[in-house]
């Protein structure tokens, strides 16, 4: 089939049948992208469906279109410009590759190396939603606070190698850089980057003693210096609290191991510790019968250890102390403040009960006489 000769008519280097021929490759890629994305998808969800137990193949999907496509997009702009010819200037030496040849090349291969890295980037959060969902799987246990702690530090360990090598090949491929020079040249340079970066490299050298010794984990209540929450994310450079009051401190991982760290659900029990002052009108028969019933009623409930202390520690001037202490088994705080309430309540029964009266309360004033 002959092509019309209009087709032969050639602007900038190029007949209008290359520029048709480009266009048209680029218009069934920009078609069909998302279609590819879907086959590659699948296919490589059947080669991993075997391990990737929990996982659907929409979640895959949903992960890949968009950097695939934009990965497609690219390979069919490589295509359709490999079809065409670039004009060169009458002032060019022979031989020599035109300035915007270069550059348009040059920026190609940049954001053909950035889509990689990011499909790689997409497959990492991937690979760790499956072992995640596998935790979740597993019978019994479930996951672990290794799990919990381990899989997010994975994930954004990945994520920053790949960034690496990613930037390394631009660095290589785009920018015409001797990487290897480069590597060797971080022996000298390395160290004045070391000083610069000191506390990073703290903070990173704390993130693997975190890992390793263990601490805390994700979920756990602690202490650390004047800090206090609950540990939902352990990073690179932080650890993420989430305090009572509902914000969301980040402290420094070198402040976490180097400070005294109080991991407060590790505890067995929590200790419930106060001092009562009856007024010097309580007799010391009503003082016995009010720790005898009090400390009765605390060592029934069913949270409460054994070793109960109800004792008449001091005689002031303010009145007659007696110091409670007990422990509830429990890590949780809400529950804790429950049975602290509850057995509250019990002891101001014995109190009432027996008639003695608390230092510093209202005398009860007789009704009048009608």
């Amino acid at each position: 089939m002959t092509l019309p000769p209009f087709f032969s008519y050639t602007i900038l280097g190029n007949t209008l049948g290359q520029y048709l021929i480009a266009a048209l490759i680029i218009l069934v890629g920009s078609l069909f992208r998302r279609l590819l994305s879907r086959l590659l998808s699948k296919l490589f969800f059947s080669l991993t469906k075997h391990y990737a137990a929990g996982v659907s193949e929409e979640e895959l999907y949903n992960l890949l279109i968009q950097p695939l496509s934009t990965l497609l997009l690219l390979l069919t702009l490589a295509i359709a410009g490999a079809t065409l010819t670039y004009p060169h200037s009458p002032l060019a030496m022979p031989g020599q590759i035109p300035w915007h040849e270069v550059l348009l090349g040059r920026l190609l291969a940049l954001a053909f190396i950035v889509a990689a890295a990011h499909v790689a980037l997409r497959l990492v959060d991937f690979a760790l939603l499956v072992l995640h969902r596998r935790a979740a799987l597993r019978p019994v246990t479930g996951p672990t606070r290794l799990d919990n702690q381990f899989l997010p530090f994975a994930k954004d360990l990945l994520k920053v190698l790949f960034i690496i090598i990613a930037i390394l090949v631009a660095l290589g491929q785009v920018f015409g850089v001797n990487v290897t020079a480069l590597i060797g040249g971080l022996g000298i340079g390395g160290l004045a980057v070391a000083f610069a970066a000191k506390e990073s490299l703290e903070n990173l050298i704390a993130s693997f003693t975190i890992f390793l010794d263990q601490p805390f984990g994700v979920g756990d209540l602690v202490t650390a210096g004047d800090v206090s929450g609950t540990v939902e994310k352990i990073g690179f450079r932080s650890t993420r609290l989430r305090t009572a009051e509902k914000s969301y401190v980040t402290v420094p991982n070198k402040s976490m191991i180097d400070k005294p760290l109080d991991n407060l659900s590790l505890r067995t029990s929590r200790r419930v510790g106060f001092t009562l002052v009856f007024d010097q009108k309580t007799t010391s028969v009503q003082l016995h019968a009010i720790i005898a019933g009090a400390v009765a009623g605390i060592k029934t409930h069913a949270l409460v250890t054994q070793d109960v202390q109800m004792k008449f520690s001091a005689l002031t001037s303010a009145g007659k102390e007696v110091t409670v202490q007990y422990f509830v088994e429990t890590t949780s705080y809400d529950e804790y403040l429950d049975v602290k309430e509850e057995l509250n309540y019990r002891i101001v029964e014995v109190i009432e009960r027996e008639g003695g009266s608390l230092a510093g309360a209202p005398a009860q004033v007789a009704a009048p006489k009608s």
